[in-house]
């Protein structure tokens, strides 16, 4: 396909780009100035204010009809939840009482757990924070095959029985027994469940004490495994949200005018840090997990106050700065967010504010939600695209860095996302190739914090629909294009939107997507929407890392480049099956595959690379 689409064929978001490009390079010095003013106004102005927005304050208005390319566009997907046999409902402890844990819901993992090639789900559940009697950390269900060949979810029994509201899960194989481990992120103590399943069986056993998980991270949120320091062992990444205690959360009393007590940004609360618990071999042959944080520097200080700025939702563990290791993104929710640069030995320096992810475009710091990478061929090179979920009155931010560049730019409104991301509150996204043409699209996950928002913000709702933004490859003008909600089938069901995962659970090629509540049932969305067929790649890696966590993939046809990334960690709070998805369109197979592992090895596969699903290993 070649040619732009004429000027009024595009929405106004992507014009509103392109004029802005173009009069900064002539107006550079108005534009610096504008900048400046728009930088002292937000400084200037009452933070809580800004975050919570209870003028009501609407979106302005834009031209929200979609581009010619994408009006005829259908994107459906079906809620299988029930027909699949997912019974989970989340508890998320709502009481009465507002506590903010209780707004901020849970994550999913596709994960394949007893090893037999269908994705298996795990659910993290809640239940009262005042009443431990009530609590259930999480819900498991085995994929098998029904009998008209489609999936069925069968619940798990005994699996083990803890206290604690959960909140996160990180996938990975911890102990290099060559299955995944769960690591469930708390309110209260973490917890490791090692795999110990076989094929037909899945059994999860509590290794919390046997592992050496430590009891301190009162409140952690997002979790993942990576080997960050390059010695073939999976670590786990994790990030903390607030200074959080019952007592706490009753002196902060966050209110708003009309509603009273209310779900609250996480202002009054103090920061928290990070934590990296660092794999390691003790002498009778254990494996310990160790936390390493500090003396690795992984920590974000405010440089006025020295205090801890960390309010952490998401994660990102993606190669930042090309040099073969992985780096971290931290996505914060009303303080700068983070990126800490690896130095190849898991040794880290926070370079937010340096790689200019710290701020949205007009230097502020927003209600940073779900967080998710991803690169596609540019026309000098590689671009690497950072795209970060906000609250409600912020756009989504989408942050690019082209080639010969050091640091990112929030390029959300050129890019076709900032005006139908507005009104939304967004928590879970993913780039994802949801019809296989070979470009991945952006899906995001929606819903707000208070029930009886709209009747104080006319602009806002409580259960809002999900969104999903095309993909558009170079010569129809690159970018995103939003996709109408009534092409989205069952994905466009209002709802109270949290975790996003994606993974194949029905074995037919294309990726299905899992879409959970801050409480009760979540969305299990089979994809009706892909137009072509695609190549599924998984990886054998190493002992220590079997499904080459970090790895990079490059598929090509003809002159067309696609990349993708082996990182179950993505999103927010949840993991995604790890396979990498190459959508062929109209191809029949890939002309050839690059694979970059971890330790940096680089292996070719000539073509072609047929449809269908492949496995490579080292």
């Amino acid at each position: 396909m070649s040619g732009s689409p004429p000027p009024e064929s595009r929405d106004r978001d992507a014009v509103i780009g392109v004029v802005f490009r173009r009069s900064l390079m002539v107006v550079g010095g108005l534009g610096i100035v504008v900048g400046g003013v728009l930088l002292a106004r937000t400084l200037l102005r009452e933070e809580e204010k800004r975050l919570v927005d209870e003028s009501g304050v609407e979106a302005p208005e834009v031209d929200r009809s979609p581009a010619p390319e994408v009006v005829d566009l259908s994107m459906p997907f079906k809620d299988m939840t029930s027909a699949w046999g997912i019974d989970f409902e989340r508890d998320n402890g709502a009481r009465g009482g507002k506590l903010l844990p209780e707004c901020l819901g849970g994550g999913v993992a596709i994960v394949d757990l007893d090893l037999d090639e269908r994705p298996d789900l795990v659910f993290v559940d809640g239940g009262d924070l005042l009443d431990e009697s009530t609590r259930r950390a999480f819900v498991a269900y085995r994929n098998t095959l029904g009998e008209d060949g489609a999936p069925r979810f069968v619940r798990v029994e005994g699996v083990p029985d803890f206290d604690g509201h959960g909140m996160g899960i990180a996938a990975g194989d911890v102990d290099g027994d060559g299955d995944p481990d769960l690591y469930l992120s708390m309110m209260g103590r973490d917890r490791l469940l090692r795999n110990e399943s076989s094929p037909g069986e899945i059994r999860l056993v509590d290794a919390s004490e046997d592992f050496g998980i430590p009891d301190d991270h009162a409140w952690s949120t997002a979790v993942g495994f990576a080997d960050v320091d390059g010695d073939d062992d999976l670590d786990l990444i994790g990030l903390c949200y607030v200074d959080w205690s019952p007592e706490i959360d009753a002196a902060v009393d966050f209110r708003i005018d009309g509603l009273g007590r209310a779900y609250g940004p996480p202002t009054g609360f103090s920061g928290t840090v990070p934590f990296l618990l660092v794999n390691e071999q003790a002498e009778d042959g254990t494996t310990n997990l160790v936390d390493r944080a500090d003396e690795r520097g992984l920590r974000q200080m405010n440089p006025e106050t020295g205090a801890p700025e960390g309010k952490g939702l998401a994660i990102a563990l993606v190669d930042l700065d090309s040099d073969g290791d992985l780096d971290i993104v931290g996505a914060n929710d009303t303080t700068p967010n983070a990126a800490w640069i690896n130095d190849g030995e898991g040794r880290f320096e926070e370079r937010g504010r340096r790689m200019g992810v710290a701020f949205d475009r007009s230097g502020a710091a927003t209600g940073a939600m779900g967080l998710d990478v991803a690169s596609r061929p540019g026309r000098n090179g590689e671009e690497t695209l950072i795209a970060i979920g906000n609250f409600a009155n912020e756009p989504s931010s989408l942050f690019v860095r082209r080639p010969g560049e050091t640091g990112f730019f929030d390029d959300a409104a050129a890019e076709g996302i900032s005006g139908a991301t507005r009104r939304a509150l967004t928590f879970g996204l993913l780039f994802n190739d949801l019809d296989l043409d070979g470009i991945e699209d952006l899906v995001q996950a929606n819903g707000h914090l208070e029930e009886e928002i709209t009747v104080v913000q006319a602009s806002q709702e409580y259960r809002q629909a999900a969104q999903v933004f095309r993909g558009l490859p170079p010569g129809r003008g690159g970018g995103f294009r939003e996709v109408p909600v009534d092409a989205l089938g069952d994905l466009g069901t209002r709802v109270v939107g949290r975790g996003l995962a994606s993974g194949d659970l029905d074995l037919d090629g294309d990726l299905d997507l899992v879409l959970t509540q801050v409480a009760g049932p979540p969305l299990v969305l089979r994809n009706d929407a892909s137009i072509g067929r695609s190549v599924q790649v998984r990886l054998d890696g190493t002992i220590g890392n079997p499904d080459a966590i970090g790895a990079v993939l490059v598929g090509r046809i003809g002159d067309r480049t696609m990349i993708r990334r082996i990182m179950p960690t993505r999103s927010y709070l949840s993991q995604v099956e790890p396979v990498a998805v190459f959508g062929l369109g109209d191809a029949a197979a890939l002309d050839s595959l690059e694979i970059r592992w971890p330790d940096g090895e680089v292996m070719t596969v000539d073509g072609p690379v047929p449809a269908g699903r492949v496995r490579y290993g080292r």
